[in-house]
């Protein structure tokens, strides 16, 4: 008797009609009545059920009627083609053996839970069908990342967790040390000597790995990266956690608007790739997470992104005929409700691009008119900025001048101004926080639903 999986039952259905098999998984829920009774069996490999169909035939059929919720369950048996029924097929049991009966207590019994709810329980959510479809997409987006890069000739590297360099700014890395917190620290010239830490010198825990992609770029041409990434932000939003992943490829010989090319051609593609592997999971969360999603994600995919200065978007929202919570300012950043009025002005996803320089990093190009610097933020309808770039400075003395202006240590970052002097070249890059993504295609609302255990202000449990 062939051993299948439930996910070859539906996409090969045609294949096991009238065939015996067997199948394992967990029971999701079981109905019975006096001579027979319905399981819903789950084995992790579909986001869809198996609905086992067992009589009094069984010679435990006493015993699988009182078959607890999230007990594990073998059943052989034949697959019956079904008519004028939800489910295409169904499988008529022969023998349904327990191999462990779950407890009583479990907590995921058939009926709504809360998300919050659910977090307390982050070892058994999955377990949900909104969870099973959310992670699903993070697989299957995680993937598409890979494939698209590496469809177009971008090399993988893995940059460090561990790092001397500032990138985001120290006071957002987490500190990294094995001194003995619990004793009086080292200390010299009245502050702590890190020279007695494992790396000899003050460490970090990465907050992104641009610069060191940025070496790789200029060795390979195009490069990404796509890991964890850490920012110690005392933040308690719905989009801000602790600890999440990014993507962020580096690209030489690229200026800003071929930037916002590949960006544009580079979200579509994974949105596609999850349109078209997980119609089950999409179809859920358009019913249960976010009324029309799925339109929400193919008008992306048609549309022509925008592409307007910051400037250009400042002047929209000042002359919008109502009132700003946050006054819009030509020096200043988008609000959420800037970047909402936006995109449904030009109902739309749109690039904002060259931005005022005194708000954005040293390693951003400045601009000819020496006030704006060559970044850009992507908006899209409902979900707000969810990628930012920038072309990056390619000349040295400009590099280290923007440096000092920003009070940047150059000697630490020798290495990466050197980059400057070697071969250097016009590049451009930008990063993408996985999570952020996953909510905007998923349609859930709260970063901490969308990452399997998440790591945010006073939360590190599991």
């Amino acid at each position: 008797m062939e051993k299948v999986i439930i996910k070859d039952l539906y996409r090969k259905t045609s294949d096991y009609i009238d065939k015996d098999v067997e199948v394992s998984g967990w029971v999701r829920t079981l109905r019975d009545s006096k001579a027979f009774g319905f399981i819903e069996v789950n084995d992790g490999s579909f986001f869809k059920n198996l609905q086992v169909v067992f009589t009094d035939s069984l010679s435990n059929f006493e015993e699988v009627k009182k078959i607890t919720i999230s007990s594990t369950i073998i059943v052989k048996g034949k697959i019956v083609k079904t008519e004028n029924a939800k489910q295409e097929f169904e499988m008529h049991a022969n023998s349904v053996e327990i191999f462990n009966l779950s407890d009583s207590s479990y907590p995921l019994q058939k009926k709504r839970h809360s998300f919050e709810f659910l977090r307390t329980v982050a070892h058994l959510r999955p377990r949900t069908n909104t969870f099973s479809a959310v992670f699903r997409i993070r697989s299957i987006a995680a993937f598409a990342i890979h494939e698209y890069f590496q469809n177009n000739g971008y090399v993988y590297v893995n940059t460090p967790i561990i790092t001397c360099a500032d990138c985001e700014g120290s006071a957002e890395m987490f500190k990294l040390t094995t001194l003995d917190l619990d004793k009086p620290l080292p200390t010299k010239d009245g502050k702590t000597d890190f020279s007695q830490d494992i790396f000899g010198k003050k460490a970090f825990i990465t907050g992104s790995g641009q610069l060191h992609g940025e070496t790789f770029a200029a060795a390979f041409g195009k490069i990404y990266t796509f890991g964890p990434t850490l920012r110690s932000e005392d933040s308690n939003t719905k989009t801000h956690a602790n600890e999440f992943w990014m993507i962020e490829p580096e690209i030489s010989f690229c200026d800003l608007e071929q930037l916002m090319d590949i960006e544009e051609d580079f979200l579509k593609y994974i949105v596609k790739e999850v349109l078209e592997k997980c119609p089950e999971e999409l179809a859920f969360c358009d019913q249960f997470v976010e009324k029309g999603l799925i339109d929400k994600l193919h008008r992306l995919i048609n549309s022509n992104f925008v592409r307007i200065d910051h400037k250009e978007a400042i002047d929209l929202l000042k002359k919008a005929d109502r009132k700003w919570e946050f006054t819009p300012e030509y020096g200043g950043d988008l609000a959420k409700e800037h970047e909402k009025y936006i995109t449904e002005y030009y109902n739309g996803p749109v690039f904002v691009k060259n931005w005022p320089k005194d708000i954005k990093s040293y390693y951003m190009k400045v601009n000819p008119d020496g006030k704006t610097v060559a970044a850009v933020d992507l908006e899209v309808p409902g979900a707000g900025e969810i990628m930012g770039g920038s072309q990056r400075e390619e000349n040295y003395d400009k590099l280290v001048s923007r440096m000092k202006d920003m009070g940047i240590d150059t000697d630490q970052l020798y290495w990466y101004l050197e980059l400057r002097k070697y071969g250097s070249n016009i590049h451009s890059g930008f990063g993408l926080g996985f999570e952020r993504l996953l909510m905007y295609i998923t349609g859930m609302e709260n970063i901490r639903d969308v990452i399997p255990y998440p790591r945010t202000p006073n939360n590190c449990e599991f």
